[in-house]
């Protein structure tokens, strides 16, 4: 206006935030980290070397005591790129949020609005590839009286929505408070206003 005051509207802002740049990075690293490793097993039979030996016992664990261990033999296949995928992903990111310039200190599994996307997806998954069984237990629970099902089954419904928000709420809050104790660390130096504090704060 005259006075040169902004009147309009202000717009939706969907400018690159540090996290997103984080997210980016992290993915790139995921994508051509697990490539070599693809490659590496297609060009021989052997024994993997390198950063495929590093990971194949990560992802025999996550196959056998997570995803068979869990939904069994039968069905554990469908299921395992996304528990992979889920896994990885949380990993190299906790790990990347510690490392203070990469990039600027981002702190991604430390973001609720990342955790809340995780939980979204479980959340779906789970609830889409529900067996009778699944249902089952939540509509009609097996060995318990009738007459207890007016409150169980509320209760069971309100379980479907409460476990993936305490996951959300869980990653969130312990890396959250990991970057506390590395920032009270790390401020001990200034706290004391000496250089020879960082030989023990930093390491």
């Amino acid at each position: 206006d005259k006075h040169g005051k902004i009147t309009n509207e202000r717009p939706l802002d969907l400018s690159i935030t540090k996290n997103v740049v984080a997210l980016i990075i992290s993915a790139f690293l995921i994508f051509f980290i697990f490539r070599a490793v693809a490659n590496a097993y297609k060009k021989t039979d052997k024994a993997p070397k390198g950063i495929a030996a590093f990971l194949e016992p990560i992802i025999i664990f996550v196959r056998d005591d997570i995803a068979k261990g869990n939904i069994g033999e039968k069905k554990y296949e469908k299921f395992l790129p996304f528990l992979l995928t889920v896994f990885f992903f949380i990993l190299f990111n906790n790990l990347l949020g510690l490392i203070p310039i990469i990039p600027g200190g981002a702190n991604v599994t430390g973001n609720i609005a990342v955790t809340m996307v995780l939980a979204a997806f479980t959340l779906i998954i789970t609830n889409i590839n529900g067996n009778s069984a699944y249902w089952q237990h939540i509509f009609a629970t097996p060995g318990v009286p009738k007459w207890l099902y007016p409150i169980l089954i509320p209760v069971e419904i309100i379980g479907i929505f409460t476990k993936p928000f305490a996951l959300m709420i869980r990653l969130f809050a312990n890396i959250t408070a990991g970057h506390i104790v590395v920032l009270s660390l790390i401020s001990l130096i200034f706290i004391f206003d000496s250089i020879g504090m960082a030989a023990v704060s930093v390491p």
